[in-house]
């Protein structure tokens, strides 16, 4: 998922169109925008696909005013294929309309929406954004930041919220920093989104992140910050740097592209190939691949080449359709790969069919030995922090050895990268980062005390 809001320019919703597109990769199953004008009246649309199949120009042009918040959805488990759940998600109320989108998944959700459900509260839908909704006091007599702020502090997980009122944004970011979410300037505007490589294409110019417990009030005064957490830390997702995020995008300081790079450098010096030639599997290990050539003094080649219109895999909603994506996403180039050692370099592997097809693809195509190297550690406890992994059932390092791994996906031999490598390839900028679906240590507290919930309110 991905959130971006722009405040305070011309167009808005053409260009929140643009900067949702550049994020594609983050989720391709629907998208949604809603616009607000000076006079308070907002306007919305919404759907399943991809942004250049829900929005046109038509469309475009009836989202009028200079503030727009932007969505994409990746449905995680139990989310459902549902209208009511595509983000952003807006609220009619005597106070003043809002809206609000979200990336993330909040950890505790159940048990404050079983608590607001006991009080009378009605939900249209499974989304963290109704949730905060009702979570935000209506009293008209109270500053409306800090009935944020207390809603927020009840929040326990990851997120990046952007609220959108009638006259200003709110950026939210979680006191654990699992989740990014960073500030760019556009003219006499501000851009918020979940990665910085939508500014370029806006032409907005990178300010500052989000910081961890912080929310950032964005309006005519410009930039106002608050702690809502007395706790904070760093503690972002790894699988943003490995994965989720574009490379070029920098997340809390730190280059994803230079990352990767940096992570192939320390694969090689971990587990070494005997290989002829080095193939990364398109698109989010191009990177690792190249570091991992150059510091093995093995020639970089594209093994592999992909369709550039298929989305990816891994965030397919489904094992079936996840298959059917390897199929049509992935061809080997008999001409480079045939009678030769491959180092395959890959980010990830979770729960193995990728793996297994992309190495008989590559033995079909004549290699004569395939040498999976997997620049994360092995994938052994689900995520609760917005990554469909919600069971070990799904992980097929949880059940089974290194050893056993390589067998099953037809490799020749088979590594991954250590936790402490993997951090170490930040070159410094992380001190800490969320590894629990690596080693099994959530940075949050797994269960919530309803009581704590009752006492705030």
């Amino acid at each position: 998922m991905s959130v971006l809001g722009v405040y305070g320019v011309e167009h808005a919703s053409s260009l929140v169109y643009y900067g949702l597109h550049s994020m594609q990769h983050r989720g391709q199953e629907g998208c949604g925008m809603v616009s607000a004008e000076p006079s308070g009246e907002i306007h919305r649309h919404r759907g399943y696909g991809l942004v250049q199949e829900v929005f046109n120009e038509e469309k475009l042009s009836k989202l009028e005013g200079t503030m727009c918040l932007g969505h994409l959805l990746y449905t995680t488990a139990g989310g459902g294929r549902n209208t009511d759940n595509i983000e952003p998600r807006s609220f009619l109320h005597n106070t003043g309309s809002f809206a609000i989108a979200h990336n993330g998944n909040i950890v505790n959700a159940k048990q404050i929406r079983d608590y607001l459900e006991s009080k009378g509260s009605l939900f249209q839908s499974n989304t963290n954004a109704e949730l905060l909704a009702h979570l935000i006091k209506k009293e008209a007599d109270e500053p409306r930041i800090f009935t944020i702020m207390e809603a927020l502090d009840m929040l326990e997980g990851s997120f990046a919220f952007v609220i959108m009122t009638q006259n200003r944004l709110y950026a939210c970011r979680d006191k654990y920093g699992i989740r990014p979410l960073a500030i760019g300037k556009l003219g006499d505007g501000y851009v918020v989104s979940s990665e910085t490589c939508a500014f370029d294409v806006m032409g907005a110019e990178f300010l500052r992140d989000v910081e961890p417990g912080e929310i950032v009030t964005i309006d005519h005064n410009g930039l106002r910050s608050r702690k809502y957490s007395l706790k904070s830390e760093h503690n972002m997702c790894a699988m943003e740097y490995i994965y989720f995020a574009r490379p070029d995008s920098d997340i809390d300081g730190c280059n994803v592209h230079a990352f990767r790079k940096e992570s192939g450098r320390r694969l090689w010096r971990e587990a070494p190939a005997e290989a002829d030639i080095v193939v990364g599997v398109p698109d989010s290990s191009l990177s690792a691949a190249m570091g991992y050539a150059e510091e093995s003094g093995l020639p970089y080649e594209m093994g592999l080449i992909k369709n550039k219109y298929i989305g990816r895999t891994f965030i397919q909603p489904s094992q079936a359709l996840r298959e059917k994506g390897v199929k049509m996403k992935l061809s080997a180039i008999r001409s480079i790969v045939e009678g030769k050692r491959i180092a395959l370099i890959d980010d990830s592997i979770v729960r193995g069919t990728t793996s297994k097809r992309i190495v008989n693809m590559l033995r079909e195509a004549g290699a004569t030995e395939v040498h999976v190297r997997i620049v994360s550690p092995t994938m052994k406890y689900p995520c609760c922090y917005g990554v469909d992994t919600t069971s070990q059932d799904e992980l097929i390092s949880a059940k089974h050895s290194v050893e056993e791994v390589c067998k099953i996906i037809g490799a020749d031999t088979l590594a991954f990268m250590s936790v402490k490598e993997c951090l170490a390839s930040s070159n410094g900028k992380c001190e800490k980062m969320c590894f629990a679906c690596f080693d099994g240590i959530y940075p949050t507290p797994m269960t919530h005390d309803i009581s704590e919930i009752n006492k705030k309110k």
